[in-house]
């Protein structure tokens, strides 16, 4: 058996909401962008900055859904600023073919269609 680190999911060039070093630790997502990327409650996430090129790994949780949350929580809040573009990717470990979710945004954080 050979497991491999695949891709699961992925919300490309979201927008940065809101920052917020004094908040204990991860990051506050749209829950329906979460649903529609199949990223849970907890999952570890990578978190690729566009704008500034900082990387930063952390786990997710669920904001308001439809809201458009995307929040930098703790010392991951020094890594992106409001109205920074990134990248949320969640991976998982497998011996079996994954067909990753990979979920397009608007400006305003609104599902426009799966890449």
């Amino acid at each position: 058996m050979r497991l491999l680190t695949l891709l699961k999911g992925k919300i490309h060039r979201a927008t940065v909401t809101a920052s917020n070093v004094d908040y204990i630790g991860s990051i506050t997502i749209d829950a329906a962008l979460m649903e529609k990327a199949g990223i849970v409650e907890g999952e570890m996430v990578h978190v690729w900055n566009l704008t500034n090129g900082q990387r930063f790994i952390t786990y997710a949780i669920p904001g308001e859904p439809d809201s458009g949350t995307i929040q930098i929580n703790g010392s991951a809040a020094h890594r992106a600023r409001q109205g920074d573009k990134v990248i949320i990717a969640a991976f998982i470990i497998t011996d079996e073919k994954v067909e990753p979710k990979v979920v397009l945004v608007d400006d305003q954080n609104r599902f426009v269609k799966y890449l």
